[in-house]
């Protein structure tokens, strides 16, 4: 898994998400299918960890911004394995002065591995879809510290955190389908602890 400070430094407009991957795709298979487009300078896939399979999709970072926005056009519906790729830009080009605007794009995310998924692996993971304009948040006990799983996630614009939902929803995250929609705030607190899924849903996807 990369670290967080790799994250934070991958230049998030040449990011591309690619989706519907077949299990036997590697990333040295993704790094070789991609240098056709341009200069790949890094590639992840999220895995499990015990089993070490990959989730479905993965994350292409080129060198130039122009590559990314060349391989949507042109590898988006290419078939792998007999399964047409799924290619999108993972992030908006950032506005300047929206990093720390909190416009309510904040996203509830469901069915986390308590043992697993941690705040990083969720940086990690959501963090190619936009701008994060606060750490993501996993609801904890507060005596023992364990995940409750499920967490938070707030980006800077509505288009990530709809791109979010749309690439993650249902996707697996360390061997967990996990659960991707909008978080709406319980009253007028505004700490994640008072956020629900929306629709009025509490952590366990159960109406309150």
């Amino acid at each position: 898994m990369a670290t967080l400070a790799n994250v934070e430094h991958r230049n998030q407009e040449a990011t591309c998400y690619v989706g519907n991957l077949d299990p036997s795709v590697t990333e040295d298979l993704l790094v070789e299918l991609f240098t056709q487009i341009g200069r790949v300078n890094s590639v992840h896939m999220p895995k499990d960890k015990l089993t070490g399979l990959h989730s479905g999709y993965g994350f292409i970072e080129f060198l130039d911004v122009n590559d990314a926005d060349y391989a949507i056009q042109i590898m988006s519906m290419v078939k792998l394995y007999t399964r047409p790729l799924r290619v999108s830009k993972s992030s908006l080009d950032k506005k300047s002065g929206s990093g720390s605007l909190d416009v309510g794009a904040n996203l509830f995310i469901g069915n986390l591995d308590p043992a697993d998924v941690d705040e990083k692996l969720l940086y990690d993971t959501f963090s190619a879809f936009g701008t994060i304009i606060r750490p993501p948040k996993i609801m904890r006990d507060d005596m023992t510290n364990q995940s409750k799983g499920f967490g938070f996630v707030s980006f800077d614009s509505f288009e990530a955190s709809d791109t979010a939902i749309e690439c993650m929803h249902n996707q697996y995250l360390c061997n967990r389908q996990i659960t991707v929609q909008y978080a709406f705030k319980k009253g007028t607190s505004s700490s994640e602890g008072d956020m629900v899924a929306e629709g009025g849903r509490g952590p366990g996807g159960m109406p309150e």
